[in-house]
């Protein structure tokens, strides 16, 4: 499953640059599924290790780091950015620093620290879909605000920002509240918006964290 979300990064690369931007995105998709499914599988039939952790990291560099930052870099350069889009590959930099020091910080054995990599390339995945397949969003990342928070998400992921994990030890209702409420949100939202509200939820994730931590400490 790992080693498939490698090959979703690597042929979504190849995607994107012939300029099917909308497959490229499908395959971010199909890529975080997998690196869901990996994790819960390996500790469902208790082969996890520091192996799959080091693959993961790894194809997670390429898949939710190098191929957003090439969808990123065509989005820029179809706008006529020239030289300038070069810097979408900034997002491939800091995902890989994410990645790297993920791997080593004791804190994030719970939550997170700053955004997760794949929920940033979903984010900057939903741009070309949205063109795509909701016409009335056409152009949307045609703008500075779209561009704006493109560079601003990219660097919430080496942020210190505490950001709850989706990991769950039990389903009661009262130790997972947040949790549930989060998730119940993000349904609502893709029902009524489809691919326009993925930015709207990874927007929720952040802001329902830091209201999840000033309640603890309180």
């Amino acid at each position: 499953m790992t080693c498939g979300n490698l090959l979703c990064g690597c042929i979504g690369m190849v995607m994107a640059l012939r300029g099917h931007l909308d497959t490229a995105s499908w395959l971010i998709g199909l890529a975080a599924i997998l690196d869901f499914g990996d994790g819960f599988v390996a500790r469902m039939v208790k082969v996890s290790g520091p192996f799959g952790k080091e693959l993961d990291s790894l194809a997670d560099v390429v898949t939710f780091g190098a191929l957003p930052a090439t969808i990123v870099f065509q989005l820029c350069w179809f706008q006529g950015l020239g030289a300038i889009s070069y810097g979408a590959f900034l997002i491939a930099v800091l995902s890989a620093l994410r990645l790297a020091n993920f791997n080593i910080d004791t804190r994030q054995s719970e939550s997170f620290i700053g955004l997760p990599v794949p929920a940033n390339a979903m984010l900057l995945a939903a741009f070309p879909l949205m063109e795509r397949y909701q016409p009335q969003y056409d152009g949307i990342w045609k703008n500075d605000i779209a561009m704006g928070m493109m560079i601003a998400f990219s660097f919430m992921l080496v942020s210190e920002v505490p950001l709850f994990a989706l990991k769950f030890k039990s389903f009661g209702w009262a130790e997972n509240r947040i949790k549930f409420s989060f998730l119940i949100a993000s349904a609502l939202l893709l029902l009524f918006l489809h691919f326009a509200a993925i930015p709207l939820i990874i927007l929720l994730y952040i802001l329902v964290s830091l209201f999840a931590k000033e309640r603890k400490n309180e």
